[in-house]
């Protein structure tokens, strides 16, 4: 009879604690998934991506002037030298 009783409550609790992490879950999932929510995630994506963008850019014209000056004094060099 003891072990009858335990397994029932050992189940119902499985089932009540099961039921509760599940129905959290798809709140949460709903939630992520709202219209409110996806717009202000891609609004988010599109500010970190044009930020990203603009330091490429950035640090490819550093690097152009960079090669640049370096071409001009090895020129320099050889129009010196020769």
């Amino acid at each position: 009879m003891f072990k009858r009783l335990f397994w029932l409550c050992v189940g119902v609790g499985l089932g009540f604690g099961l039921s509760y992490w599940l129905a959290r879950l798809l709140r949460q999932t709903a939630e992520r998934y709202s219209p409110e929510r996806v717009s202000n995630d891609v609004a988010d994506g599109l500010r970190r991506l044009g930020a990203d963008v603009r330091a490429a850019v950035a640090e490819g014209r550093d690097a152009m002037r960079e090669r640049e000056a370096e071409l001009r004094a090895e020129l320099d060099s050889r129009l010196a030298s020769g």
